[in-house]
């Protein structure tokens, strides 16, 4: 008969049997998600390097480079972030330096990730850019809303490595082989990945759960803010991110009878631009003044005050042309009509595809 063994030793063993079990289940979860490591990290890695290595044009201040992305953002973003962007593209030296900011981090914390190294960290990292994303270009997508969706998986995927880390086959855990020591370094197991959190089981139960509650609201919440289809019915969001849309404002009519107005894209695809192809100046649902697609494509700079220096309205071959984004003050010649008196006025724009959008007038004095 064997002995039985004393209380301490059985208790002992137990503890050693359910810290094997915990770090064997710890390595099969991080095990288990190193293909959403390396995609994430790719993901992240891919939008860095293809403006600092692959596509540099893309940070050139001089040709078509990230400004414009940023402005055709405003129109939907949330939150005040379309504030936050217009500032900026106000303010060259601060937006350059948020896209330079903005493409490293993206550049950094993917290789990190690829690499598994500091796992955690560069998996936060990519938690706030994925809410950066979807909150700026979360309502583009004509058919369906691309950006939100890559940036909600991505929210997702950078909160469960958070939580799991990295495992065996990463930088961490080789930095880990060659210092043992680090294992009983606090900062390195939050910012590393290949031990579990230093927290109690509770403790990491709570944290886990807190983090899948702001994953599920926050891209349960905006989907919904975008498209609906969650408690409301399907809907294409307050900007919609397929069909043009002009906001207008300020139309004043001057003696001589040219027509001065503001007009901001605020609604639409990113990937085409607009086109005005007739202005027509009504008075009492008559018109009196109209400017044609061939006046309309001759109009000279100085009728263009644009708002921005990146996404801008101007004459284009087909009438007067405007990406995403773009805000100006547009200046319409006097035509044919003289003496013009009287109230009643409006303007009213009809764009290549046929919507008709109208803005009162003011007639200006002398």
């Amino acid at each position: 008969m064997s002995a039985i063994p004393p209380p301490a030793v059985a208790e002992s063993n137990i503890k050693t049997i359910a810290a094997t079990a915990l770090d064997s289940g710890w390595r099969a979860a991080a095990i288990g998600l190193l293909a959403v490591r390396f995609i994430q990290g790719f993901i992240y890695w891919g939008g860095g390097s293809r403006r600092f290595i692959y596509g540099p044009q893309k940070l050139n201040p001089h040709g078509h480079w990230m400004a414009y992305k940023f402005q055709t953002a405003m129109p939907g973003a949330l939150l005040g972030t379309d504030r936050l962007i217009a500032y900026l593209l106000h303010h060259f030296v601060l937006l350059y330096a948020g896209v330079i900011i903005f493409s490293g981090l993206e550049l950094i914390a993917g290789f990190m990730l690829i690499a598994g190294l500091f796992t955690r960290a560069a998996a936060l990292v990519t938690i706030g850019l994925s809410i950066s994303l979807m909150l700026m270009f979360g309502w583009q997508g004509a058919t369906c809303i691309d950006e939100w969706t890559m940036a909600a998986a991505n929210l997702g995927m950078g909160a469960a490595l958070v939580l799991v880390g990295s495992g065996a086959y990463s930088l961490d855990n080789l930095l880990l082989r060659r210092n043992p020591g680090l294992a009983d370094n606090s900062w390195f197991r939050w910012l590393g990945g290949s031990l579990p959190l230093p927290l109690k089981a509770d403790n990491f139960r709570n944290l886990a759960l807190a983090l899948f509650a702001f994953t599920v609201l926050f891209n349960v919440g905006t989907y919904n803010y975008y498209r609906g289809s969650v408690y409301s019915a399907f809907h294409s969001g307050p900007v919609s991110p397929a069909r043009h849309d002009y906001a207008l404002a300020d139309g004043v009519l001057l003696p001589d009878g040219s027509v001065r107005f503001h007009a901001y894209l605020d609604g639409g695809t990113a990937e085409e631009a607009s086109h005005i192809v007739l202005i027509s100046l009504m008075q009492n649902g008559r018109e009196v003044e109209r400017w044609n697609m061939a006046t309309l494509t001759k109009l000279p700079k100085t009728s263009f005050r644009n708002d921005f220096p990146y996404q801008q309205f101007k004459a284009g071959p087909f009438g007067i042309v405007s990406g995403m984004g773009a805000a100006a003050t547009i200046s319409l010649p006097a035509a044919s009509a003289s003496g013009i008196a009287g109230g009643g006025f409006s303007l009213k724009l009809v764009t290549v595809n046929g919507r008709i959008f109208s803005l009162p007038v003011t007639l200006a004095g002398p």
